[in-house]
């Protein structure tokens, strides 16, 4: 995984994980749902990446 993409992932999980505090402290449902989609989509792709580079070794 490129240092790149590694700190794309994770930035979009913690952008995930602000947004939905952001929605808990404002009771707003769509930016808490956004923030947990947001958090699982940064963390599948670290998931991915981790795995390509496990079969690249």
């Amino acid at each position: 995984m490129s240092a790149e993409d590694k700190f794309d992932h994770k930035a979009q999980e913690l952008k995930g994980k602000a947004k939905e505090a952001l929605g808990d402290a404002t009771d707003n449902k769509e930016w808490q749902a956004e923030g947990k989609k947001d958090q699982t989509a940064g963390s599948l792709k670290q998931a991915g990446e981790k795995i390509k580079d496990a079969f690249k070794s």
